[in-house]
């Protein structure tokens, strides 16, 4: 069968939480299509399919959505992850 799936992630480079960045990926078969990154802040397709879906996206209630996802998801969680990594060393 075939695979579809989607990997959001935040990457901490700093210290400082305007340098986080938010990801969120789709993939179809090992192959990533479609990704929206907050550093961008709106959807780039990387395939023909991808690019069709990126413009649709960034043009609907889409993208909006996913600009409030760097807040909601990457700093409500580093406090924990850095809690977390203290904890260990």
């Amino acid at each position: 069968g075939f695979r579809h799936y989607t990997v959001a992630d935040c990457e901490f480079n700093s210290s400082k939480l305007n340098d986080i960045e938010y990801a969120q990926s789709y993939y179809y078969n090992k192959l990533e299509y479609v990704r929206f990154s907050s550093s961008v802040g709106k959807y780039v397709g990387y395939t023909e399919y991808g690019i069709k879906n990126a413009e649709r996206w960034n043009n609907g209630p889409e993208v909006i959505a996913r600009r409030g996802e760097k807040e909601r998801y990457c700093f409500h969680n580093v406090g924990i992850d850095v809690e977390a990594d203290l904890t260990k060393s």
